[in-house]
Order: C-alpha cells, then sequence, then structure tokens
C-alpha cells in the first residue's frame, strides 16, 4: 500500500505542473519515459518538475517525456492517466458570466509555437521513420527481458543438472515467444504505419507457419521462421498499403469482406514467393557480417561502436540497431553488440564520477550526480548525460573516451573467441547481467562483461579527470552554486538559458527513444 501510495503522489506532483488534466491529450510510457501528448507545451513548469524527487529530467522530442527510470513509470503511468481521467470528469464546464476555461489566445499561440519549433527541427524524413521503427519495437522489449532471463536461468540450470523435470518448461517459456516475434512485430508495424493490427499480424504469421516448408520459392524450400522480423516488418507494410488501396476504391458495402479479403491474399503471396527469400538473405548477412566483424576485428570495431554510440543516441540514430539487435537475437539466441555498446554507459559513470571530485565545492552539481549515479550503474544514462556531462560540454566527448575503452576489451575478447552476447535488448550497465550468454561458458562471459565496464569506469574517470575541463570551466564552476548544470552553455562556460525540457543547452540534440528502452541503452 505505500508503495501504491508513492506511486499516486508521484503522479498528483506531476499532474499540475504539466498543465493539469485539461492540458494533456495523450499518455504512454516506455522503459524509462511518460510521454505525453499535451495541448499547450507553455503551461510546463520544467524546473518544478525536473525538481521532484521522482523525476531523473525531462526530454523535449514529439511528445513531452518525463524520465522516471525503468520500473516505476510502469506504475506511475495507470496513477497518472487515473488521475487525469478524474481531473476530466471534475472540471466543471464553463458558463457564460464566468472565465474561459482555456488559455488566452496569445499563451496558446506560445505554446504552439514552441511545439512547432522543436517538431521541426526533430522531423527530418530519415528520423521519422527511424522513430516508427522504434515504436515497432520497443514494446517488445519487456516479453524480451522476461524471456531472456528465463533462457539464462534455464541454461544455468541444464549446465549444473539440476531439476531435469522443471527445465524442459522453463525451455517452452524462454522460447515461445521468440517462435512467434514475427506476429508480434507484423501486429504493431500495421499499427504504426496506419492499418489496421490484425491484419499485420495475420500477415506476418504466415513467415512462422510450419505449413511453408512445403513451399519452394527460387528453387528452394521455404524454412518456417525464415526472413525473421525483417520478413515480417516488410510483409505487415506491404499490407498496409494493399489495406489503403482497398479502401479507396472497394464499395463500403463489399469493404468489410473484400478489404481484409484481398489484404492477406496480396501480401501473403508476396511475402511467400518474394519477401521471406529476400528477407532472409538478409537477415543471414547481418548475423554473417557481425560475427565477420567481431571475428577479425573485435578491439577496433568495439572502440568505435562503444565510443559513437552515446552521440548515436543524442542523434537519435541508435534507433537503427533495433531491428539488427533483434534479428541477432533470433538468429544466434543473442546480440554480440549490445554488450559492447552498452560500454557507453560506463564512461558516462566514469566522466561523472571525476567531474563529482574535479568540482568539489559545487553542491549542486555533486548532488545532481549523486542521485544520479545508482541509476546509471544501472545503465538509465538520462540522468547523468542531461544533468552532468552534456551541458559541461568537455566530459560528454571524454565519457565517449571511456565508452571506446570499455568497447574495445569486449570486442577484443570476441575477437579471441570469446562471445559476449545479450539474450534481449533494454537494460545495460549491472542490469545486464542476468541476460547475457555467450560461447564459453557463464562464467566466462560475465567476466569479460564485467572486465568491460571497469575499463569503461577507469578509462571515463580519467579521461574526464585529466582533460574533461578547460581552466576556465574549472574556475568558473568550482564554486559553491545553486543552479543546476543546465544552465551552462554545452560547449563551454557561458550561460544561456536552456531550451524548455531538456537538460542541455539550446542545441541539444534529440535523443530519440529510452535507451534503458533502449533498447540497447546507456
Amino acid at each position: 500500500m505505500a508503495t501504491e501510495d508513492k506511486n499516486r503522489a508521484t503522479a498528483a506532483a506531476i499532474l499540475p505542473l504539466v498543465g493539469g488534466a485539461a492540458n494533456v491529450a495523450s499518455i504512454a510510457h516506455c522503459m524509462t519515459r511518460l510521454r505525453l501528448g499535451l495541448h499547450d507545451r507553455s503551461l510546463v513548469d520544467d524546473e518544478a518538475l525536473k525538481a521532484l524527487p521522482a523525476v531523473m529530467g525531462v526530454v523535449e522530442d514529439d511528445t513531452y517525456q518525463i524520465v522516471l527510470g525503468p520500473g516505476t513509470v510502469a506504475r506511475v503511468t495507470p496513477e497518472f492517466e487515473q488521475l487525469v481521467e478524474e481531473g476530466r470528469e471534475a472540471a466543471p464546464a464553463p458558463g457564460p458570466a464566468g472565465p474561459a476555461a482555456v488559455p488566452s489566445d496569445d499563451l496558446a499561440a506560445q505554446g504552439a509555437a514552441i511545439k512547432a519549433q522543436q517538431k521541426a527541427k526533430n522531423a527530418t524524413p530519415f528520423k521519422l521513420f527511424l522513430r516508427k521503427i522504434a515504436n515497432i519495437f520497443v514494446p517488445l522489449i519487456p516479453a524480451l527481458i522476461g524471456c531472456g532471463i528465463i533462457a539464462g536461468l534455464n541454461g544455468l540450470l541444464v549446465n549444473l543438472g539440476w531439476l531435469p523435470a522443471v527445465t524442459p518448461a522453463l525451455a517452452a517459456m524462454a522460447s515461445g515467444f521468440m517462435a512467434l516475434i514475427a506476429v508480434f512485430v507484423g501486429y504493431n508495424t500495421a499499427k504504426e504505419f496506419g492499418g489496421t493490427p490484425i491484419l499485420g499480424g495475420a500477415v506476418a504469421a504466415i513467415i512462422v507457419f510450419p505449413g511453408v516448408a512445403n513451399i519452394d520459392a527460387f528453387g528452394q524450400t521455404l524454412s518456417p521462421g525464415q526472413g525473421g522480423v525483417l520478413g515480417a516488418l516488410g510483409a505487415a507494410v506491404l499490407a498496409v498499403y494493399v489495406e489503403k488501396w482497398c479502401r479507396r476504391w472497394v464499395p463500403e458495402a463489399l469493404d468489410v469482406l473484400v478489404t481484409p479479403t484481398l489484404t492477406v491474399l496480396i501480401s501473403g503471396l508476396v511475402t511467400i514467393f518474394g519477401l521471406m527469400f529476400v528477407a532472409g538473405e538478409i537477415s543471414s548477412a547481418i548475423g554473417t557480417f557481425a560475427d565477420w566483424l567481431l571475428s577479425n576485428g573485435g578491439a577496433g570495431a568495439g572502440f568505435v561502436l562503444g565510443g559513437l554510440f552515446l552521440p548515436l543516441v543524442m542523434l537519435g540514430l541508435h534507433q537503427a540497431l533495433i531491428p539488427i539487435h533483434t534479428t541477432l537475437i533470433e538468429q544466434q539466441g543473442y546480440t554480440v553488440l549490445l554488450p559492447i555498446l552498452a560500454m557507453a554507459g560506463a564512461g558516462q559513470v566514469g566522466a561523472a564520477m571525476a567531474v563529482y571530485f574535479r568540482l568539489p565545492r559545487n553542491e549542486s552539481i555533486r548532488r545532481t550526480i549523486k542521485s544520479a549515479l545508482p541509476a546509471g550503474l544501472l545503465g538509465v544514462g538520462e540522468p547523468l548525460i542531461y544533468g552532468v556531462s552534456l551541458p559541461l560540454g568537455r566530459p560528454f566527448i571524454t565519457a565517449c573516451v571511456g565508452g571506446a575503452f570499455g568497447g574495445g576489451f569486449v570486442g577484443l575478447f570476441n575477437q579471441l573467441g570469446d562471445t559476449v552476447g545479450s539474450t534481449a535488448i533494454g537494460p545495460s550497465g549491472w542490469a545486464l547481467f542476468p541476460l547475457l550468454d555467450g560461447n564459453h561458458g557463464l562464467g566466462s562471459t560475465i567476466a569479460i562483461y564485467a572486465g568491460g565496464l571497469l575499463v569503461g569506469y577507469v578509462a571515463g574517470f580519467l579521461a574526464t579527470y585529466f582533460f574533461g575541463f578547460s581552466k576556465d570551466l574549472l574556475t568558473e564552476f568550482n564554486v559553491s552554486q545553486e543552479p543546476a548544470p543546465s544552465t551552462i552553455a554545452a560547449t563551454g562556460g557561458t550561460t544561456p538559458a536552456p531550451t524548455p525540457g531538456t537538460r542541455g543547452g539550446p542545441d541539444t540534440p534529440d535523443p530519440g527513444t529510452d535507451p534503458a528502452k533502449a533498447p540497447a541503452g546507456v
């Protein structure tokens, strides 16, 4: 009961600071963030939101995103939805002599202008496409995590020879979702691209149907699951376009019969006699390339991937990796890329610790680090990124250096034949330990990953401690000051007001969706 009260209290504290129930147009959540569609952005009190104990940060994107952390956001969101519903029901209808129930025209125009400016900055066609891809796969992450942990537990029991009567049941639990993941991808794809979700799932289900083993295409017999999530993605997109074409040309009286029939028939035939083969070849190429890359250039590849992941997150480009991770998990049982990319979070933690020691008099920044560090160790990187390293500028670069060395360490062992992988996407940091898998036993895999984290911590700390501050920056901010580091320009020392909704400066790039959602978290 105490936990429920705490979650409701958090929701109750957030609601008035986002303009009240009347200002909330939509509510959703991902792995770490409460995502709100707002009627009037100017009604939000950003600084008061950031000051709430449960709030790790706020991010402005196509929706207003409040970072609450994994687990917490899933519990606060239902309470928030209930409060919004209660607020709407209790709101009195405006009377003819009463005050206006909507903001003034000037205030509404100001809010609309802010929202339009932010959307324009983030609405490039490529980033919009990547956002759609993320929206397809992110809802699948909880099932991937749960099934991945069960798979790891089952593998441990099998290796120890314990509970032989239970392990078959655990194997079924771990594998059932992955066997049908194409159906869920098809359903979400159709939903995201504006079609009927169940038709997208129906067409994607063809890929995993055992009967396709009786069909020949391109001179070879198809295999159930051939093409995997990429095939399901393509099949569902095709189904959406076929369905929309039918809606335009089929008479309304026949629509309920003809449209779904033609959608499944046309899309299904193209899937069987084209997409499954093509997507299968692409999926195989992805797996082969990942293995070749880490086997032949593991240390160098790990160094580059670990060093570039934080900038990719800031630009939202990390979303392009989600289908690749999922394809590798589907093919090999784990993704070899995620443990390397997770080293970016280790570099971030090391950099934050160095900032803590380099600015002993700045209690504001040190408080931010102390509150955000536990989340950073568990792979939730937004508080440290937006509250510490990115606003300070140089520490963000040195955090990338730490990630590069950690990634190079894990990549080196991959090159030497000790594969380190993750059975699911989403967590990183210490939260990734239950999901680790590899080719040389769990003990070896855990040791390599832990070594990579340690290297990332140390490299990020040393790079930041010795190279993360200019003399002017160190002099200016190693003093007692209360303003949060969001007032620091991202390039060194000046103090322009930050863009509402971010902890960075006015040019803070779009961070995309939650890495602890991401998938491939930081």
